[in-house]
């Protein structure tokens, strides 16, 4: 089983619906009865995140996203699945759910 990492994007300030929240509730129901489960979560807006550079003697903080870009990363979806098509597929699932674009990436094996 390889791991799949599921990013959700999302371009705007808008929370998810209730409907799209019981959604994706449903979606991980399934993935936790299918065993595909591994870890999920949501993140706050690029506004809240914080670039780090310690590669030279003193680290450096800066406020905002590292990229510059319409769309970022809302949420993600960890999952275990046998190959590639099932992880297409179960991201297909994770889109229509949440009712936004997803990309699927492989982790890199250990």
């Amino acid at each position: 089983m390889t791991q799949y990492l599921i990013s959700v994007l999302h371009d705007s300030d808008a929370r998810a619906t209730d409907d799209e929240m019981a959604a994706i509730d449903v979606f991980n129901e399934r993935l936790q009865a299918d065993g595909q489960w591994v870890f999920a979560g949501g993140l706050a807006g690029p506004d809240a995140a914080t670039v780090i550079d310690a590669r030279a003697a003193a680290p450096v903080y800066t406020d905002g996203p590292y990229v510059e870009s319409k769309e970022f990363v809302i949420g993600f979806w960890i999952v275990e699945a046998p190959h590639l098509d099932v992880a297409l597929r179960l991201a297909a699932a994770g889109s229509k759910a949440c009712n936004r674009r997803v990309e699927v990436r492989p982790f890199l094996d250990a």
